[in-house]
């Protein structure tokens, strides 16, 4: 095999070897990215709830609802506006884009309806509020430490 034959195949393996590697690594990235985005529902201890639908948390957000199916006055509590977690539970529980729901609050707003939820900046103060007020519903990211809220299942 002449020298330039090696080269070319030489080449080639590395080149394959390398969009191999390039391949691997953007699927973890993407599959860690996914798993960032999970998110647990969490309530205070005391809340007799193991399991809401998704159309309950859903108007507890948007203040449809005001209390539990108990008569304790509900309190949802919101990730801050730029959280990428507040886009999946956006998506996936109020089925509405950031800007619609940002949409709906300055129209509740304008009329004298209602105030949006509060908008807490990390996991750890979401997970303090819910063990503050009985009536609180959150959502935190996967890893987060409940330090007693417990998990509800969305249903």
């Amino acid at each position: 095999m002449n020298p330039a034959a090696i080269i070319v195949r030489f080449r080639s393996a590395w080149l394959g070897a390398a969009l191999l590697l390039l391949s691997l690594v953007l699927a973890g990235r993407s599959a860690g990215a996914e798993s960032a985005l999970a998110f647990r529902v969490i309530v205070h201890p005391e809340n007799p709830s193991s399991s809401l639908s998704r159309e309950f948390v859903a108007d507890a957000y948007l203040k449809r609802v005001t209390r539990w199916p108990d008569g304790q006055p509900l309190h949802p509590v919101d990730q801050h506006s730029g959280a990428a977690l507040r886009q999946r539970f956006s998506d996936v529980v109020l089925k509405r884009s950031l800007t619609a729901v940002k949409r709906y609050w300055q129209q509740r707003i304008f009329s004298g309806r209602e105030l949006p939820p509060p908008e807490l900046d990390s996991d750890d103060a979401v997970v303090s509020y819910v063990l503050k007020h009985r009536g609180a519903i959150g959502y935190v990211s996967e890893p987060t430490k409940l330090q007693g809220a417990k998990t509800v299942t969305v249903r």
